[in-house]
C-alpha cells in the first residue's frame, strides 16, 4: 500500500481561534518531512488532524487514498508520537513495549530491544518512575519500532540530551535505509536535524508559507557580506529577506525568488567583487522567512 498523504483546503478553528488557514500539500511516501514553524504556527494542530485525532473544520485529508477517519486499516498503520503524559503510568517500560506490540502490525520487537540497549532504557522500572529523558526516549523507541508506514514525531525528543538525540538521527537515517516509510518530524532544532530531511516545510500563523526539497530550498539562499553602500548596490534587484550592520560592514541574505535561478553565479560574482558570500543555513533561512510577516 502507497502512504502518500493529500491535504486539501485543510482550515481549522477552535470558537474564535483559527489555528488553520487552507492547508494544501502532497507528502509521498518513504520520504522523511521536516516541518518547522514557530511556537503557535500550527504545528502540532495539523498533525493532530494527520493523525485523525480530531476533524477539520473544513477541508479534506486522505491517506493511502482514503480518508483515514474511523478507518481501522489506515489508523493502525499511522503512529503519532508526541510528548505523553506518564504520571499515572504505573506499568514498566517492557509492559508497556509489549502492549504497543499489539496493536502494531510492523512491531519489531528485536529491534525494540536493541533501541532499549541502545539508550540504556531501564524497562524494568514503572513508567511514571522514568526520568523525563527516560519517558522521552520509550516514546523514540515506540516511533522508531513500531515502523508504522506513517510514522509522526511531533518535537518528543526535546527531552533528551544532545548525545541521545544524536542516536536517534542516526537511527531514524539507518532505519529509513532498511525500512522506508514516510515520517514527518517536527522541530524547533533545526541546525541539528536539517541534514535529515528530504523535504521541508514551513507553517506560519497557520499558513503554509513553504514546501520544497530540502537542498533546493537551501541553495536559494545567499549570504553576502562587505563595505554598506557597495552591497546595497548589489543586492538592489534581488529579494532581501534579511540584512545587518556591523559597524561599515554589511551582512544582506538574499532569496532566489524561485529555485530555477542561479545562486551558484551570484556568488561566484560577489566573490569576485570582493565580497563573502556563503549558503544561508536552514535556520537563518527559516527565521528570516518568518520574521514580523504579516497576516493577511
Amino acid at each position: 500500500m502507497n502512504f502518500n498523504v493529500e491535504v486539501k483546503d485543510l482550515f481549522l478553528s477552535y470558537k474564535d481561534f483559527v489555528a488553520l488557514k487552507y492547508l494544501s500539500f502532497r507528502l509521498e511516501d518513504k520520504k522523511i518531512y521536516g516541518l518547522i514553524g514557530r511556537n503557535g504556527a500550527g504545528k502540532t494542530s495539523l498533525l493532530s488532524l494527520l493523525a485523525s485525532l480530531r476533524e477539520p473544520t473544513k477541508g479534506s485529508i486522505t491517506i493511502a487514498g482514503v480518508p483515514p477517519i474511523e478507518n481501522p486499516e489506515i489508523m493502525q498503520n499511522v503512529a503519532f508520537i508526541h510528548q505523553a503524559d506518564y504520571r499515572d503510568e504505573t506499568s514498566t517500560a517492557k509492559k508497556l513495549l509489549e502492549l504497543v506490540a499489539q496493536y502494531r502490525p510492523n512491531y519489531d520487537a528485536t529491534y525494540a530491544e536493541y533501541l532499549v540497549q541502545r539508550f540504556n532504557l531501564p524497562v524494568d522500572r514503572a513508567v511514571n518512575k522514568l526520568s523525563q529523558e527516560m519517558q522521552a526516549v520509550l516514546d523514540v523507541i515506540i516511533g522508531l519500532a513500531s515502523r508504522a508506514p506513517l510514522t509522526i514525531f511531533d518535537e518528543v525528543y526535546l527531552g533528551m540530551d544532545a548525545s541521545a538525540r544524536m542516536i536517534f538521527y542516526q537511527e531514524i537515517l539507518d532505519d529509513q535505509a532498511k525500512f522506508p516509510r514516510l515520517f514527518i518530524i517536527s522541530t524547533h532544532l533545526v541546525p541539528e536535524m536539517d541534514n535529515l530531511f528530504d523535504e521541508v516545510l514551513i507553517l506560519h500563523q497557520g499558513r503554509l508559507i513553504l514546501k520544497e526539497e530540502s537542498k533546493a530550498l537551501i541553495s536559494r539562499g545567499l549570504t553576502i557580506t562587505g563595505p554598506v553602500t557597495e552591497v546595497d548596490e548589489f543586492v538592489q534587484d534581488r529579494n532581501v529577506i534579511g540584512e545587518k550592520h556591523l559597524g561599515k560592514t554589511k551582512v544582506v541574505m538574499v532569496f532566489a525568488d524561485n529555485n530555477t535561478e542561479n545562486n551558484e553565479e551570484l556568488k561566484k560574482e560577489a566573490q569576485r567583487r570582493g565580497f563573502e558570500a556563503s549558503q544561508i543555513s536552514l535556520q537563518d533561512l527559516f527565521i528570516q522567512l518568518t520574521d514580523e510577516r504579516e497576516e493577511n
